[in-house]
């Protein structure tokens, strides 16, 4: 293994590598980075935190995911940048940089696994692997222009990957091309031989359309008329409330459930380490923490208790053979600094999360695919099966959409 000193042109990586593979296999020939908060053996993981890199040493063993990847062919060329603690949608980072946004380079790349969209994006890589609990896979595919999946949550090993929010958090893949976002996943997720399910229904989530900005709205219905044809499925519109046969708005899969898991978790696997510590922390991490910090955890458990039930009822009605979709982001990726108020954060945030909290509550796979084009900036268009149907929600994606 060879570590690289030259420079990144596109600041996505916190450091070169060069860790060939140990085995022959699927991935022959493919090049991959991991983002900083999944271990590689010998190299501190800074979890997007210089104080949390320096106050831990360098795992002897790889995360069980990188061996994976590597005993199937592939090379390991970089550690990616993550935003800070990984608690970040955005990909701004006050320690180590901005990536680069390929599509849009005034543009934020999106979170936390801004470094490995961009160094997909940018043509460092062939794939990348990052972790996803509130969209930080998602998000960022969607912003830059490339395939994101989070798979079902707990479908791929965590171990050596650090603490977050483990109700939620999985490891997910983002590629520049759907062939390595697929060999790839499958590596990760072991998949065997599995009986052909056909795509029977393509449903849209009405609500998640809604919200989205009428321009995203416009390149959704023309990407699902193209689908249609290439298909022969008829898109099924439906409101979040009939799939559920409950009548609560899809946000509360973000404000009243999934959210408050997540801060609860949080508290309890960094929070504990920030408050034992009392690291540095930047700006924006230091805002959204005084969140976190005054959080009543018991009052939090009735949102538990509803992330069970949504888990429940969201797969009750997408049975083998369903497929759901709706875009990933609600809007375009937000201009380099200008997340700089509250409001224009909420703005940003409130959104997009309600989109991705659905997959979140749902455990489900979602797949983020670069379909859509508002304003010559990026937006997916994403895909989501029931819990445990990777590799159906897969073989339906290639089925079905043309390649990007």
């Amino acid at each position: 293994m060879t570590q690289s000193s030259s420079p990144d042109p596109f600041g996505a990586l916190v450091e070169y590598l060069d860790i060939p593979p140990v085995k022959n296999g699927p991935l022959d020939g493919t090049r991959f980075t991991v983002k900083d908060n999944i271990d590689i053996a010998g190299h501190r993981t800074s979890y997007g935190s210089p104080a949390w890199r320096d106050a831990h040493p360098a795992p002897t063993h790889n995360a069980l995911c990188v061996d994976q990847l590597l005993a199937a062919g592939a090379r390991c060329v970089g550690k990616a940048i993550a935003d800070e603690f990984t608690y970040s949608l955005d990909g701004e980072s006050q320690f180590f940089g901005t990536p680069c946004n390929a599509r849009a380079p005034d543009r934020i790349p999106g979170g936390s696994s801004s470094g490995s969209a961009a160094s997909v994006a940018n043509g460092l890589a062939d794939f990348s692997i990052g972790t996803d609990s509130g969209g930080s896979v998602r998000v960022p595919a969607s912003l830059c222009g490339i395939w994101g999946m989070r798979p079902s949550l707990h479908r791929i090993s965590e171990a050596g990957v650090l603490p977050f929010m483990p109700g939620v958090s999985t490891v997910g893949v983002l590629a520049a091309r759907f062939e390595h976002l697929d060999a790839a996943a499958r590596v990760l997720l072991r998949s065997g031989p599995r009986p052909a399910v056909a795509l029977q229904r393509l449903l849209v989530l009405s609500d998640a359309v809604e919200i989205s900005d009428m321009a995203v709205q416009e390149q959704v219905h023309a990407a699902l008329k193209a689908i249609a044809s290439r298909s022969g499925l008829v898109p099924e519109p439906i409101r979040f409330a009939q799939l559920i046969g409950e009548d609560i708005p899809l946000s509360d899969c973000n404000l009243k459930a999934l959210r408050d898991l997540q801060t609860a978790e949080f508290q309890s696997t960094v929070g504990n380490w920030i408050e034992t510590v009392q690291p540095e922390l930047g700006f924006t991490f230091s805002m959204a923490y005084g969140n976190v910090r005054d959080f009543d955890r018991i009052a939090a458990l009735e949102s538990v208790v509803r992330c069970e039930r949504l888990f429940e009822r969201i797969n009750a009605a997408l049975p083998p053979g369903t497929v759901i979709c709706f875009p990933t982001t609600p809007v375009i990726a937000p201009l380099k600094g200008s997340l700089n108020t509250l409001e224009a954060v909420m703005a940003f945030y409130d959104p997009t999360m309600t989109l991705t909290a659905f997959s979140g509550v749902g455990r489900l796979p979602e797949i983020s695919a670069p379909l859509l084009t508002v304003e010559e900036c990026p937006v997916g268009l994403s895909f989501a099966a029931g819990h445990y149907q990777d590799e159906f929600l897969l073989a339906a994606v290639q089925a079905s959409l043309p390649r990007a």
